[in-house]
């Protein structure tokens, strides 16, 4: 990028910049998420960079973000409130204790690391021990003045207990203003089951809380203050950060209990892991951890650089959402013919992995959220969801972005597309011997959900199928090692050991192989619910539309899915290659047990198993997992991030609230 247009692109990100961090620290609203403005910021700072007279010290970069709002009492702070720089990885962590130790050759570093909370930061100044006034961070050099409001939250104590005389003269505790994750969804299921809009997040909640002008309402819901540091006009009087946790814990402040105090960075590295997950269980949210150098006189030594302390650092786990550019908007063709918009996107890493793709789903959808070629756009992808785009930043666009435009015929094999309805959003290639549907539909049946067969993936398959091998799912359980052998991607060993792995699977359980066949419509907890219902392939392939949406779950779309799918000549074909082949479902047996006739839902993450453990756990003591909150679900278990909604939906049914440790009991 040259020096005129990235002058452009510097603009056009400080502005959006600005209005984010306005909304979000000022109006405490978020026009995007945290981790996308994070990526944006991050964008301007390697043009920054890259060009450094294009840098100015209004440059977001080169402040910390907030402003006074209307309506409070500015206040300066007696020292500036900081903010920190960010680390995503070991690589840098090391990088910045390399700066130190050039900065500080003969000092030793002991360092701190302790949980970043995600809340409001606000100052609170004592005066012999009496809680005097309470000010918010603002731009670190000026606050609003919140006393009454922060006088109400039960964890702020009003006066400070005596601790090494810490009580006496003027004492300044900073630390974070929370609303913990269970009040927060507690708050919005009793707003949902009243019909009222729900809140965005505890981090808005809690700081347009603190930001009410009637301390009433902010005595009337759950606040938390947590300290982080605690300010003395003489340095000596607080030698350390372990030193000052121990101090505010005494003093009559909530602290965290989980730091970490070593000289060894190993040690950090090993804490950074560790809560990596664990995280995810503490009653707050956080985004990742703050490193320190414990020793306060050597950390005050070292000084500031820009907007932040030399000597502290903010670790950031791998964001959930990022920003990027999408290149280019191309046709994907499913199992089932679906010709699914894709958008190839600049590679960006969201939630530790790279991601390159985002499926768009529809021309419709596209429409909807004006995506178009050359767009920066947030991504968001958590754990193992597929990667999507969340909207395109309008404001960043220069001219050249192009609308995406529907192909009127499949990319790879020419059919025109066609909707089965009218009134269907998915555009659709007819042609059932479409290669791309081909080598799909073998591939799903071979995938882990389905028959779990290891060595058949995308490459394998398409070779097979160029070398006329075979032409459909039950084809391969015709292959030979010979025949694989003949193929450069095969040697004895991997040609043997798949032979072996596919003829193992010739007798399957009747939920994997209804959902290995592809139909559409039909997941895994749908083909689960087929087969403990029908008991049997014969008995699926001769169901009336009636008596399939007799099973609860199950409506008329998916109903008529099944019926269509089975009436097909080519299905009749391919389930008689398969009896050719010896290869047919196992029925299932009536199950009884402990949990029979007990319907489940789980809502939220487990620590002690994954979804699916717990899942098959219920459903081998006799009882039904479901996919969705029913009148007919007995039990909700109530995990870790819940949403608001499903709790509001179970309260409305009646249906019983359990927990983790419950589900175990009965397990």
């Amino acid at each position: 990028m040259n020096k005129t247009d990235a002058a452009a692109r510097v603009l056009k990100l400080r502005q959006l910049i600005n209005d984010y961090r306005y909304h979000y620290h000022v109006l405490d609203e978020s026009t995007m998420s945290e981790a996308a403005a994070d990526s944006l910021k991050h964008e301007l700072s390697v043009l920054e960079s890259e060009f450094p007279d294009l840098i100015t010290p209004d440059s977001p970069t080169q402040r910390v973000a907030g402003a006074p709002a209307a309506g409070f009492v500015s206040v300066a702070h007696s020292k500036r409130m900081l903010s920190l720089n960010d680390v995503f990885d070991f690589d840098e962590i090391k990088a910045w204790v390399a700066r130190l130790q050039k900065l500080a050759p003969n000092a030793q570093l002991d360092y701190f690391a302790d949980i970043k909370m995600d809340g409001l930061a606000c100052a609170l100044i004592y005066e012999d021990g009496l809680l005097v006034r309470a000010v918010t961070r603002g731009d670190g050099f000026t606050g609003e003045d919140v006393t009454l409001n922060v006088r109400t939250i039960e964890s702020v104590p009003l006066r400070l207990r005596p601790f090494d005389g810490l009580e006496k003269g003027r004492t300044e505790v900073r630390g974070e203003i929370v609303m913990y994750k269970a009040d927060f969804e507690r708050l919005n299921a009793q707003r949902a089951a009243a019909g009222q809009p729900l809140f965005a997040n505890p981090r808005n909640l809690a700081a347009g809380t603190i930001r009410q002008l009637d301390p009433s309402l902010v005595a009337a819901r759950p606040l938390h203050f947590r300290g982080y540091d605690l300010q003395r006009q003489d340095l000596t009087e607080t030698p350390s950060n372990t030193y000052e946790y121990k101090a505010m814990h005494a003093l009559g402040f909530l602290v965290n209990t989980k730091t970490l105090t070593t000289d060894k960075l190993d040690d950090v590295f090993k804490y950074i892991e560790k809560w990596s997950e664990k995280r995810h269980s503490l009653p707050y949210n956080t985004d990742g951890l703050v490193i320190k150098i414990d020793d306060r006189a050597l950390y005050e030594r070292l000084g500031v650089v820009g907007k932040a302390p030399r000597a502290a650092v903010a670790y950031k786990y791998a964001a959930e959402q990022a920003t990027t550019r999408v290149k280019d908007i191309f046709i994907s063709i499913g199992r089932t013919g679906s010709a699914t918009p894709v958008a190839m996107l600049e590679p960006v890493v969201v939630a530790g992995s790279t991601v390159q793709m985002a499926t768009l789903h529809n021309e419709s959808e596209i429409a909807r959220k004006d995506i178009r070629v050359g767009d920066t756009v947030i991504v968001h992808k958590a754990g193992d969801i597929i990667p999507e785009i969340v909207e395109p930043l309008v404001s960043l666009r220069d001219g050249s972005e192009k609308p995406f435009v529907m192909p009127s015929v499949c990319p790879e094999c020419g059919t025109s597309l066609a909707k089965a309805k009218a009134e269907d959003a998915a555009w659709r290639c007819p042609n059932v011997n479409c290669p791309a549907r081909a080598w799909k539909r073998i591939e799903h049946y071979a995938s882990k959900a389905a028959l779990d067969i290891e060595g058949l993936g995308e490459k394998n398959v398409i070779a097979l199928l160029d070398a006329s091998h075979i032409s459909d799912a039950a084809d391969i359980y015709g292959l030979r090692a010979d025949q694989l052998l003949q193929l450069d991607r095969f040697a004895d060993v991997s040609a043997n050991k798949l032979v072996t792995a596919i003829q193992a699977k010739t007798r399957p359980p009747l939920a994997r192989f209804i959902y290995g066949l592809g139909i559409r419509h039909i997941g895994t907890q749908t083909a689960i619910d087929l087969a403990n219902n029908f008991r049997s392939l014969e008995a699926l392939q001769t169901a009336t539309i009636d008596q399939l949406s007799g099973v609860d779950g199950i409506g008329d779309v998916v109903a008529e899915s099944v019926v269509e799918y089975f009436a097909e000549e080519s299905t009749a074909q391919l389930l008689t290659k398969f009896k050719e082949h010896d290869v047919w479902p196992m029925p299932v047996e009536q199950v009884g047990g402990p949990l029979a006739g007990q319907n489940f839902v789980i809502t939220g993450s487990l620590q002690s198993m994954s979804r699916d453990q717990a899942a098959e756990k219920i459903r081998a003591l006799g009882g039904t997992f479901q996919s969705s909150l029913g009148k007919d679900t007995d039990y909700l278990v109530v995990g870790a991030n819940v949403g608001a909604a499903k709790l509001a939906k179970a309260a409305k049914y009646g249906t019983r609230q359990i927990t983790e440790a419950d589900l175990l009991k009965l397990l």
